[in-house]
């Protein structure tokens, strides 16, 4: 008669240890907070206002306009 070794990974599952897997679930959560946080940074930094453009305005259009 052959005897099967059972292994005991229950130590060792992702579901069977609340404790470990908590863990790397709020650690998963605060990297990726992070990853977005300072991708939203950059983003806002990339695409920020340059300032006021030049236009031209012609001059009938002015509070006080200029006729020709």
């Amino acid at each position: 008669m052959e005897q099967e070794e059972v292994l005991d990974n229950t130590h060792k599952d992702f579901a069977h240890n609340w404790v470990s897997s908590s863990r790397f679930l709020f650690y998963c959560q605060v990297f990726l907070f992070v990853a977005f946080f300072i991708g939203g940074c950059y983003a806002l930094y990339v695409h920020h206002y340059k300032g006021k453009p030049q236009v031209t305005v012609p001059g009938n259009t002015l509070y006080n306009p200029k006729y020709k």
